[in-house]
């Protein structure tokens, strides 16, 4: 499986990389919140020798390989939310988010 990006975010992520000298964006996930996880954005300064690349658009998306199992298949979007536009990762593995929206959980798999 992958992890896509709309054409709207790979504008952003080559936006944000090229002007902070980065090769596309990270993308991850932390232990954090009242569910579990929460995603992690950064600059990707380099990839590394373990990191899964995704292209769509032209800009790269990175991820670390203990981050891709609750990625997969998601698709990350540049949306307006409120008064400002944020990242948004449509993730189908999400099983349960917190009232915040600030964490998420997902099935384990057996």
């Amino acid at each position: 499986m992958t992890v896509m990006m709309t054409e709207s975010a790979a504008r952003q992520v080559q936006a944000k990389s090229g002007a902070a000298g980065g090769v596309g964006l990270r993308l991850g996930v932390k232990q954090s919140g009242c569910t579990g996880l929460a995603y992690v954005f950064d600059i990707a300064r380099e990839i590394g020798e373990t990191d899964i690349v995704f292209e769509s658009f032209g800009a790269k998306l990175v991820i670390d390989p203990l981050s891709l199992p609750y990625l997969q298949g998601s698709q990350l979007d540049y949306v307006r939310e409120g008064l400002g536009r944020v990242f948004k990762v449509n993730n189908p593995n999400v099983k349960a988010s917190c009232g915040c929206g600030e964490s998420f959980s997902v099935e384990e798999k057996s």
